[in-house]
């Protein structure tokens, strides 16, 4: 997406937003459509529950940014309805949580308090929906606080799906060389002089450098959907739940958010979590990513130690794959993840028969 394709879209608020507002009517027996605040971590806390069927596994996702809530990709993920119950949280510091709490309510924010506060969604979720476990999904900088969830509680959870895997360390720098190789073939040498004096040490960057880097990794990306240009911002315009008013403190809180988490992110090593996992573990990654690049994730992978591990590349997908190729990422949760829900499932009706009346 072009400046004029944003005007565009602008102008055009209104009616994508009726657009979508249609499209995400449920009018199944047992769908659910459910959007509140409930009590998480001594403070009010956004979450959106959706599906056609609410007794279908329960899908929950965990946003990146930090504070870049996904609420408002509901639209792109409608399909996904069908067969999962999608839930959408707005963690401490994010979008309606950050406008309900400001500044003040927030408190502290740290990668071990928003895993705190997703292990209370997901016990909520589970208890609200009738579910013994839940799916969990990690999307980039949530990819950080997924990982930390399923180390301390896999009871709660069927399967952890990282996509947009963070894992820190990138000693070959891929990410700079990416970067740089998207500028020259754009032919900006503006951003790649940017990107060189900015340097490949995340270490030594500050919150400018870390802001300016990100604004020149979006203008190299030019030959898959482009996070904000093509996903983000398109989506944020055309939510019909969300005001003028949301999205600005969408972005207040975004950068609330990154004063309290960018040390601890810059400083950030996956490995420091641990190899072993007590779940299966997938890792969806665009098979593009600059910003996590997926060779990375791929070596992550690699050391992984699970009862069952796979890792598949999203096609013709940089960062945020799951909302660039929806259906895709949609055929995979399905082909790999529904057999073990599917499987744990049956095993639990036939503990059921197996235990004798008292």
């Amino acid at each position: 997406m072009n400046k004029k394709h944003l005007v565009w879209d602008l102008l055009l608020r209104k009616l994508n937003q009726r657009k979508n507002a249609k499209r995400l009517n449920i009018h199944t027996p047992n769908g659910i459509a459910l959007e509140r605040f409930i009590p998480i971590g001594g403070i009010e806390q956004w979450i959106t529950i959706r599906g056609e069927d609410r007794s279908n596994p329960v899908l929950f996702f965990i946003h990146g940014g930090p504070a870049s809530t996904y609420t408002v990709f509901s639209p792109l993920l409608r399909s996904w309805e069908k067969y999962f119950t999608i839930v959408q949280w707005d963690q401490r510091g994010a979008g309606k949580t950050f406008r309900r709490n400001g500044k003040n309510g927030s408190g502290e924010i740290t990668f071990d308090r928003l895993a705190h506060d997703g292990l209370e969604v997901a016990e909520f979720l589970c208890k609200h929906l009738n579910q013994e476990k839940i799916i969990l999904v990690g999307s980039s900088a949530g990819s950080i606080i997924g990982v930390k969830m399923v180390k301390r509680r896999p009871d709660l959870f069927h399967a952890y799906v990282g996509t947009d895997q963070n894992v820190g360390p990138d000693p070959d720098h891929l990410s700079y060389q990416m970067t740089l190789e998207g500028l020259r073939a754009a032919g900006n040498k503006k951003g790649m002089q940017a990107i060189e004096r900015i340097g490949a040490d995340t270490l030594k960057w500050s919150r400018k450098d870390f802001d300016e880097r990100n604004q020149w990794i979006i203008k190299s990306t030019t030959t898959v959907p482009n996070m904000i240009m093509d996903i983000m911002l398109p989506a944020i315009l055309s939510s019909p739940g969300h005001t003028l008013r949301d999205i600005i403190d969408i972005f207040k809180g975004m950068n609330f958010s990154l004063d309290f988490l960018f040390d601890e992110l810059m400083a950030f090593d996956i490995r420091n979590l641990g190899l072993e996992f007590d779940i299966p573990v997938f890792i969806f990654q665009g098979d593009t990513d600059s910003i996590t690049p997926t060779a990375l994730a791929q070596a992550y992978f690699d050391e992984v130690r699970a009862p069952h591990k796979e890792i598949v590349l999203i096609q013709n997908a940089g960062h945020l794959a799951a909302f660039a190729r929806t259906e895709q990422f949609l055929d995979e949760l399905r082909i790999r993840i529904s057999p073990i829900v599917d499987s744990a499932s049956k095993k639990d009706d036939i503990s059921l028969h197996l235990v004798k009346p008292i």
